[in-house]
């Protein structure tokens, strides 16, 4: 068979197999339509959903169940949608540039390096809303991606996929020390206020804490996609990323630029919240393959229905009572994460 009919032949197949991501991508959205619907109607008070669609018609401030839909759901909906989103995107990217299948911003550090800052700047400058703590969360995400990938190639030529978990792991629980030295000697105000936010509760998150998220998504999103076909090339290896043309340093910069711009809004808006950004890429992996021009979109949309499902959860397992989405999302998290070593051995990582 010549080229002529081989390139024949692979049209029809690219053409089925875009058509198939198209239709999955159709819903995933869809999904996640049908999951925000459900915790706009779910929690310690059902609301039916022809209440539901009623306040969205005739919206009345004099009723109660309007009020608790408008002022509370709303926003803490769009909020997990948006951190979800922020946590998929920032797993993928990370997944991609240290070509280890257990990178995601809470195994290796970052969401820890986050919030560790968010708190000092809380106790120590008295700092209450996100717009003023958000950037403490920046530097935070950049200081402890920076730490982990320096001891992740300590004594090595590259970076070594086991270190580089071991490093985010220990480096997690030093800052996680450090967070708790620091919240039980701050006033009791602090501790009242953000020791729902340290468990990664999406609780009384209001309208401005998602319009900061909603800028960090974007920007981090477009810059994802701008280096999605580099990231292909650099998850081949620095070898085959070199000798395809990609300039590794640039991608490397914005991409870590990336991860610390969608975790640290992420921490900054909900808390440090794990397993999320694993588990997500994963899953998008299974109907995409590895082409992150595919990957990203997805891996955004399995993460956002995925702590939104998390959030749900937490409402109604022991109504009227919650438990923090970040919680729901450990006990999810954790024997996926088994499951991943299972499946890629510590030799072959």
């Amino acid at each position: 068979m010549d080229r002529g009919d081989r390139r024949e032949v692979e049209r029809p197949s690219r053409l089925v197999q875009r058509r198939k991501r198209l239709w999955g991508l159709a819903g995933a959205v869809l999904t996640l339509a049908v999951v925000s619907l459900l915790s706009l109607a779910v929690g310690s008070r059902p609301v039916p959903f022809a209440e539901l669609l009623d306040t969205f018609r005739a919206y009345d401030p004099l009723d109660d169940r309007h009020l608790v839909i408008w002022e509370l759901r709303v926003p803490r909906t769009i909020v997990a949608i948006l951190a979800g989103l922020a946590l998929g995107i920032a797993g993928a990217v990370m997944q991609a540039i240290t070509r280890n299948p257990l990178a995601e911003p809470g195994l290796l550090g970052i969401n820890a390096g986050a919030a560790t800052a968010v708190i000092i700047g809380i106790a120590a400058f008295h700092l209450t809303a996100m717009i003023q703590y958000v950037w403490f969360a920046f530097v935070g995400a950049s200081l402890a991606g920076i730490a982990v990938f320096i001891l992740g190639q300590a004594h090595e030529t590259g970076t070594n996929p086991v270190r580089l978990v071991l490093a985010g792991a220990g480096l997690s629980v030093m800052l996680g020390s450090l967070t708790g030295i620091i919240m039980l000697n701050a006033p009791l105000e602090v501790v009242d206020d953000f020791r729902h936010w340290w468990a990664g509760s999406i609780e009384g998150r209001g309208f401005d804490v998602a319009a900061i998220l909603a800028v960090a998504v974007t920007i981090g999103l477009a810059v994802a996609l701008f280096i999605s076909r580099d990231l292909n090339a650099v998850a081949l290896g620095r070898d085959l990323g070199e000798a395809l043309g990609v300039r590794l340093g640039r991608t490397w910069v914005l991409a870590c630029l990336c991860v610390m711009l969608l975790a640290g809004a992420a921490t900054a808006g909900t808390g440090p919240i794990g397993f999320v950004g694993l588990v997500a890429p994963h899953i998008a992996r299974l109907m995409t393959g590895p082409d992150h021009r595919w990957l990203l979109p997805f891996s955004a949309l399995f993460a956002a229905i995925l702590l939104l499902c998390a959030d749900i959860v937490g409402r109604v397992v022991v109504a009227p009572a919650e438990v923090a989405a970040g919680i729901i999302a450990l006990l999810v998290g954790g024997p996926f994460f088994v499951a991943v070593v299972r499946r890629y051995r510590l030799a072959r990582l």
